[in-house]
């Protein structure tokens, strides 16, 4: 444990600079870029820390119980999923998120990857590379006029949809939480999300209530050829559904960033399939979210020591 000053400790490599300028008042230990469950309780019994901030991996109630002198564990980023929120509550600890501060990122590479999908980009570019011309041949989805199905409507849930309403696109949306939605927003219930989205993308945190959500059932029940969209959790999608709706044309493409089980290993069932597009859990990792997110992430932990 340590002596001088109190502790931050931060499960990841680093902060960003305006974030560590924050925390000059106390001592900040660094778990490093994958650190394991036992690494965390390990690191909380050794140096007892007041806060943690959560970058990788898990904080359960092992760490929790291994740092008596633990007041807040806060998020850099949104999802809270990789807390035990009930064993935070039975030790009155606070758990926090910096909400927000990497919507536009994500809801960029959201978009991104719909984009890819609808318009064929990667497999273009692989067929351009190899010296063929496929103008005669190939068509591309047009997303004008088309509805977008939105499961969560927060920060970037919301981002999204003013972008696809942009694109002159339809937007419906589920979200028994959200309030005072933007007039490009039609609420509807998850079955008419289904029956009607020419694009479904998910936005909403992941629950034991919505794992897998997307599912063999509600895969069956959409328009056969929507997109799917996931920047979300992986754990709200039954992988194994998905690509049998793929293989089958239920699903005409997907683009995932986030995955059941992360780091995605070597070999997976998605691997070769050219109708997903794959990117490893990074649509809120940009410069500008990273600070953001530290920033956000190092305030919410102090508003809680403080009071």
């Amino acid at each position: 444990m340590s002596a001088s000053k109190p502790v931050f400790l931060v499960t990841g490599n680093d902060l960003a600079a305006q974030a560590s300028a924050l925390l000059r008042d106390y001592e900040v230990i660094y778990a490093g870029k994958a650190p394991t469950d036992d690494d965390i309780v390990a690191l909380c019994k050794h140096h007892d820390p007041v806060a943690i901030i959560v970058r990788y991996g898990k904080v359960g109630a092992a760490a929790m119980a291994a740092a008596p002198s633990l007041k807040v564990i806060s998020k850099h980023g949104s999802g809270t999923d990789t807390i035990d929120k009930a064993a935070a509550a039975a030790r009155g600890i606070q758990v926090v998120a910096a909400a927000g501060a990497n919507a536009a990122a994500v809801a960029e590479h959201a978009l991104a990857l719909l984009l890819a999908c609808a318009k064929s980009v990667v497999q273009l570019n692989e067929r351009m590379h190899a010296g063929h011309w496929d103008k005669a041949i190939h068509k591309s989805v047009e997303l004008e006029g088309r509805t977008a199905g939105l499961v969560g409507l927060g920060a970037i849930g919301q981002r999204f949809a003013r972008m696809c309403d942009a694109m002159g696109m339809r937007v419906m949306g589920f979200d028994p939480y959200a309030k005072d939605l933007p007039p490009c927003i039609e609420r509807a219930d998850l079955e008419t999300i289904w029956r009607e989205s020419d694009v479904l993308s998910l936005h909403c945190p992941l629950t034991p209530d919505n794992a897998k959500l997307l599912n063999a059932r509600t895969l069956a029940a959409c328009k056969r050829g929507v997109i799917v969209v996931n920047t979300a959790r992986g754990g709200l999608i039954d992988e194994a559904a998905l690509l049998e709706a793929i293989r089958s044309g239920q699903v005409a493409s997907a683009g995932l960033d986030s995955f059941a089980v992360e780091p995605m290993r070597a070999p997976h069932p998605f691997h070769g399939e050219p109708r997903i597009t794959l990117s490893p859990h990074i649509g809120g990792v940009t410069a500008d979210a990273y600070v953001k997110m530290g920033v956000g992430a190092a305030t919410n932990a102090l508003a809680a020591l403080n009071g």
